[in-house]
């Protein structure tokens, strides 16, 4: 893909017309909504998932060295990722796991790397924060994320506030664009 503006609105429309979904639907704060969008359905679609990654290859910082696909919708956006650019990937749990190798990341080593964090959607940005921060700890130098969808709902502004750079490769503005257009 390349940095073709009508590219990226017709990938805006797709992955708005398969994941946009309409109904009655309680949100994770108990919140009844009428519309939900289900990011899995364009991870789940091998097509539309790589023009996804074809898009977001664009977007990796020069020096990068790992990407870190974080737990559980970063998983096949960074697979497909690395297609594209030829890095390795860094399989990023929630907590690590307290058997076999007790690991927090998976695949590639991060200590002492240049890792660049890669999620599918950005709310608020929290899961981001704790797991660059645990990624640190192990040893990675960490300054951007990158992810499919910025919401636009504080998640910039929260991971600038502790060293991270956002980059987004729709936002939702995009997403409701695309909708009406």
């Amino acid at each position: 893909m390349t940095d073709d503006p009508r590219a990226l609105a017709e990938l805006a429309r797709d992955i708005d017309a398969t994941c946009r979904l309409t109904g009655r639907f309680v949100l994770r704060s108990g919140r009844i909504a009428d519309e939900y969008f289900d990011k899995y359905r364009f991870e789940a679609d091998p097509v539309l998932l790589d023009r996804v990654a074809a898009g977001l290859a664009r977007l990796v910082p020069a020096g990068t060295e790992v990407l870190a696909g974080l737990e559980l919708g970063g998983i096949p956006v960074v697979t497909a990722l690395a297609r594209h650019v030829g890095l390795p990937c860094a399989f990023v749990r929630k907590t690590a796991k307290a058997y076999g190798t007790a690991r927090l990341a998976e695949g590639a080593d991060v200590a002492g790397r240049r890792v660049l964090v890669v999620e599918d959607v950005v709310t608020s940005g929290g899961q981001v924060v704790l797991s660059t921060g645990q990624l640190r700890e192990l040893g990675a130098t960490v300054t951007d994320a990158l992810c499919v969808i910025d919401r636009g709902e504080g998640g910039t502004a929260a991971l600038a506030g502790h060293g991270i750079a956002l980059r987004a490769l729709l936002t939702r503005a995009d997403l409701d664009a695309a909708r009406r257009a």
